[in-house]
């Protein structure tokens, strides 16, 4: 059973600013009209985090495909995430830190990731609300707190502050 463990994301602060900007030009340099963006927790000042990085790549339909081309040659596949023709998550667990790839259609279903991050930026409440469901999952089984998680975001979509985004 894999278990959960966050820091404070200040412990990661320049090491994660330093691997998405070499990562993002590496993207733009094969999809140069990708919006490339930081998201997830290293993305949120003052947040508890696993410890990973995370980046959105965000294309319009057309250019899906040729994105999951281009970003195959790059990265891993993460076997263990959904796989359909608006979404497609990548890993690279080699870079400091472990780096998780989103690769998103532009206006598709799963075109949230920055939306979470700028609701979470924009609303302190919700990001302690979120590090305290951090907090409880500690230590603890790593599938019970991606539950946990996903109640959290399904809830935080149905807010006033999501919507508006």
């Amino acid at each position: 059973m894999e278990l959960v463990h966050f820091l404070d994301n200040s412990l990661f602060d320049e090491n994660a600013e330093k691997t998405f900007l070499a990562h993002k030009k590496i993207m733009k340099e094969s999809l140069p009209e990708a919006d490339v963006q930081h998201v997830g927790s290293t993305a949120i000042p003052n947040s508890l985090t696993k410890g990973d990085l995370d980046i959105q790549v965000r294309v319009i339909s057309g250019q899906f495909f040729e994105a999951v081309d281009s970003l195959s040659a790059l990265y891993e596949l993460n076997e263990g995430s959904i796989k359909t023709d608006r979404f497609r998550a990548f890993k690279d667990d080699s870079t400091i830190p472990p780096l998780g790839v989103q690769l998103t259609v532009i206006g598709s279903e799963h075109d949230f990731f920055w939306k979470f991050r700028d609701v979470l930026l924009r609303n302190d409440h919700y990001r302690k609300e979120y590090d305290e469901l951090k907090k409880k999952y500690e230590g603890k089984a790593m599938d019970d707190y991606r539950k946990a998680k996903n109640e959290f975001f399904q809830r935080l979509m149905k807010t006033p502050e999501y919507k508006k985004l």
